[in-house]
């Protein structure tokens, strides 16, 4: 094999040294990976690498293209199930990752930055030091990107690789300069103190500075171990540098005399009805200067709770919005809608310190609720403008690491977090009690749920519970002895799928795994939201398909099949319009049979080498019965191709069989046995194939087995030998013989799943109701697989049928419309239109207590969560109704009056009821 010029490499003493093999390069770089993640602790380094570039090595090395991220090893060993050989995977190029960093980075940049819209196992990759060097040395390129490993979390440590360190602004209060600073979040103020005196050439004592966020002096930054996060310093924002001289910038009491605008008091109606600028400001505000006296070195400014002196909703709060820190309006969202829950809002505007609990091990010290508590008093004090939830931000990612950093999260996800989280640190139980849980025995519904709320409320009882928690009923019935266990379990919200109505067409090719007939494409309507199990049913109707009989989906993509659908749950959507579906109809048997895949290839006469030959046709699956031999796949084969066979040559001898099913297998049986020879996927005969071809030895076909990934080839001979395997892949080279025989027409050019007209009419958006929703999350269903019950009865894991009902409403209660949707095959969103009501949902005939105590179960809208755009990305915001009994827009820093027609939108994900009786 020639090598080109791009192959080779110098070494230092001028000599050329070869790259390793493919196969090598992917041994080395699993070794290296694995021994790295053997040694996995804080500050290990990691280096991102252009996905683009990446998957064109995993392509090169055999490696299944875009592995990494989806799976636990980014480099785990699975090979792509091509007939490509080496030559036809070409080495990729030095290693290029300015694809994915800031324009005008090179490797002469000393810094270089990742563009902040970038998206792990999308855009880049991440590989361990080792694994880079290893790369660099064989590729060279760049440029280098070494990230740390930090720890976040102060409950439950996880680790994290920081691939977006933090970025701040200094700003040199002598000449107004701007430099960019980047610091990891782990970093210390004594770390920030000494980059920014090396940098300006000054002593650590001559130096002070300032955390100037919004261009104001929020708190004193001094020289200590505390890190940046806990200074809740946030991305991209301001610090200020002072510096004394002579008496100049500093008054006699050391306070800085730089200019700092006043914050302006802010009335509703410059949110409400004035045009506001970004930062919240209406357009009429001149901006007001006078000397900082602030020293305050407590901390953010944000944590100095301000006493719980006890406030009124009813003082014409409730309208500041929130500011972004950087992708938070999921946070936000979730925030607004919190904080204007009114019972929730009255609870902590009053004096709430007496039902702090610190002592339990499952809250935070009390810490969530009280940063939660003084930013909903923040957001509820009159004329105040937007404000900035740092210490709020800064107490989450603590708390819950999940949420660390400026990624794009859920805002149900928070929203859930925050409720429990809450409710752990209001506990107003100092020390949980034990209860056995008996079974329900027979006894009376209300019984059984009045005892199991009582246990629940005796161990969890907070303001949180008192207004947000129901309970719901659920019935498991086993499918072999009938027995019923009914069980009342708490719940803080109701996730409710979308039912869809929505159908797609189909096209699939059924092929004859036994001979019997011509494939046949057929044409199905399935629900677009199904699975494959869905359009196996489908397929199974309309080719009148025998109970002795099932179709095995696959895709086929370049003439070889790419996967198997075998997978009942596998999503339809993961399949495109523009794929090509086939099903093999193939005999039932109580005991697995070995498979037999035939791909089909022809000798490409216009190559160089003459002995090239390529994939061509639609491959072909039959089933194999031992015992077999090289004559059992001949005789396999002549019968699957036995309905192509020509006219002119059919004679009666062809044994092509009749339309009982499964008489050809029959009749292949008796011609089989004889053979006594067994066959697998690895031939034991000696013979190689030659340039030429091979010797058929009596055989009526030039056959021979391959591994699974194309790349070997024996030839089968009479008395091969094999031995048993799940499936067997045989190559079938077409010569003039063959189609003289055999009319290939019909293997050629498979329909795609559906071809779209240029014409086609658009899809009408679907709408559905708040009630079909609820229908469905309610409605009886069996377990899944996964999923399965033990019945104490047969003292076996069952497959058994759950039912939920509702029986005891909270006054404040959250429907969770699940429009996103997460599988190891996809993600998705559903933008289905949800009619839901805003005023009077009835839910009386979904509540199966009888108890009139409850009170009403008739509920008002009274905020909803949006979320608008796809996957990966999107903008949440908030709709919100005050006491005025107006609604406002909440979008992030913006708040804005709206209409009651206009908050029905297809982007509402989250929606908040109140009980109307206890409504105030």
């Amino acid at each position: 094999m020639t090598i080109p010029d791009s192959y080779h490499f110098m070494m230092e003493n001028g000599s050329i040294e070869l790259p390793c093999k493919p196969e090598e390069e992917r041994r080395i770089v699993q070794e290296l990976s694995a021994k790295a993640d053997s040694n996995f602790r804080e500050g290990n380094l990691y280096y991102p690498i252009s996905s683009r570039w990446f998957r064109a090595w995993q392509r090169y090395t055999g490696q299944t293209e875009g592995l990494y991220p989806f799976t636990d090893n980014p480099f785990e060993s699975q090979s792509v199930t091509s007939s490509n050989t080496v030559e036809d995977r070409p080495r990729p190029g030095v290693i290029d990752n300015t694809d994915i960093i800031v324009s005008g980075g090179d490797d002469k940049d000393d810094d270089p930055q990742l563009l902040r819209t970038l998206d792990e196992g999308r855009d880049y990759v991440l590989v361990q030091q080792e694994v880079w060097e290893k790369l660099r040395e064989w590729y060279k390129g760049g440029p280098a990107l070494p990230r740390k490993m930090i720890s976040v979390g102060a409950q439950q440590k996880q680790f994290v690789v920081e691939v977006f360190p933090l970025s701040l602004r200094l700003i040199d209060s002598r000449d107004q300069s701007e430099v960019p600073i980047r610091l990891s979040k782990k970093a210390s103020l004594n770390d920030l103190y000494g980059k920014v005196c090396q940098l300006k050439g000054l002593d650590p004592q001559e130096a002070r500075m300032w955390d100037f966020f919004n261009k104001q002096k929020q708190t004193i930054l001094l020289s200590s171990s505390k890190t940046l996060e806990e200074s809740n310093l946030q991305m991209d924002q301001d610090i200020l540098l002072e510096v004394p001289t002579d008496g100049l910038g500093m008054d006699s009491t050391g306070n800085g005399l730089a200019l700092v605008p006043v914050e302006p008091s802010r009335s509703i109606f410059s949110i409400a009805g004035c045009p506001t600028m970004s930062n919240g400001n209406s357009t009429g505000y001149n901006p007001i200067y006078q000397r900082s006296t602030s020293t305050s070195t407590s901390g953010d400014m944000e944590d100095a709770y301000d006493g719980l002196k006890p406030l009124k909703r009813e003082d014409r709060g409730g309208l500041a919005g929130l500011q972004n820190l950087g992708n938070t309006c999921f946070m936000n969202s979730s925030l607004q809608c919190l904080v204007h829950t009114p019972p929730l809002a009255d609870y902590f505007l009053q004096d709430y310190s007496d039902e702090i609990n610190r002592q339990n091990p499952l809250g935070m010290n009390g810490e969530l609720a009280l940063s939660f508590g003084d930013l909903l008093r923040k957001l509820w004090s009159p004329g105040r403008a937007p404000v900035a939830p740092r210490a709020f931000k800064g107490k989450l990612a603590r708390f819950a690491p999940q949420f660390n950093g400026y990624n794009q999260h859920d805002s149900q996800e928070l929203l859930a977090f925050l409720l429990d989280g809450l409710h752990e640190d209001l506990n107003r139980v100092m020390q949980k009690p034990y209860f056995e849980i008996k079974d329900s025995g027979g006894r009376p519904d209300e019984d059984v749920a009045d005892e199991l709320w009582r246990y629940h409320k005796a161990r969890n009882d907070s303001v949180i519970v008192d207004i947000c928690q129901g309970q719901y009923k659920s019935t498991l019935v086993c499918p072999v002895c009938d027995k019923i266990s009914i069980t009342f379990d708490p719940f803080m919200y109701l996730s409710l799928p979308l039912p869809s109505t929505a159908t797609r067409s189909m096209t699939v090719t059924v092929f004859y795994g036994d001979g019997s007939g011509l494939p046949m494409p057929f044409t199905v309507t399935v629900l677009k939201q199904g699975c494959c199990k869905d359009l196996n049913k489908a397929l199974g109707v309309a080719c009148c398909l025998r109970n002795d009989e099932y179709l095995l989906l696959a895709e086929v993509h370049e003439h070889r099949i790419y996967r198997y659908l075998e997978n009942p749950s596998e999503p339809l959507a993961t399949i495109k319009d523009d794929e090509h579906i086939v099903a093999y109809r193939l005999p039932r048997r109580e005991v697995e049979l070995t498979k037999l895949e035939i791909c089909h290839r022809y000798q490409d006469v216009y190559h160089f080498y003459s002995s090239e030959r390529k994939l061509f046709l639609t491959p072909l699956v039959t089933i194999l019965e031992d015992p077999l031999s090289g004559m059992g796949i001949d005789l396999a084969v002549k019968r699957i191709l036995s309905p192509l066979r020509r006219k002119s040559f059919f004679t009666s001898t062809t044994g092509h069989c009749s339309g009982e099913n499964g008489s050809a297998f029959n009749a292949l049986d008796e011609q089989m046995k004889s053979s006594g020879s067994q066959l697998g996927p690895a031939i034991q005969s000696t013979e190689e194939m030659d340039a030429e071809g091979m010797s058929s030895k009596e055989l009526s076909f030039r056959l021979c087995i391959t591994d699974e990934k194309g790349h070997s080839c024996r030839p089968i001979l009479k008395d091969s030998s094999v031995k048993p395997a799940r499936k067997v892949k045989v190559m079938l080279d077409w010569t003039d013989k063959e189609h003289e025989l055999y009319d290939s027409s019909y293997l050629k050019d498979l329909p795609e799943v559906h071809k779209s007209g240029i014409l086609a009419k658009k899809t009408k958006q679907e709408a559905i109701s708040l009630f079909s929703c609820l229908d469905a999350f309610l409605k009886e269903e069996p377990l899944g697989p996964d999923d399965m019950w033990y019945c104490p009865q047969c003292k076996e894991h069952r497959q058994a049928s759950k039912k939920l009902d509702l029986w005891r409403l909270p006054d404040i209660l959250v429907f969770h419309l699940k429009r996103f949707s997460y599988s190891r095959w996809l993600k998705n969103k559903l933008d289905t239109f949800v009619n839901f009501p805003i005023h009077n949902l009835d839910l009386s005939k979904y509540v199966k207590s009888k108890d009139a105590s409850e009170g009403s179960h008739t509920y008002e809208l009274y905020a909803i969560s949006n979320h608008y755009g796809g996957l990966g990305g999107g903008h949440y915001s908030a709709y919100c109704k005050l006491t005025d009994g107006k609604w406002y827009h909440f979008d992030d820093a913006h708040v804005s009056p709206v209409n009651e027609s206009e908050i029905k939108t297809s982007a509402a994900y989250v929606l908040f009821y109140q009980r109307v009786n206890s409504q105030r």
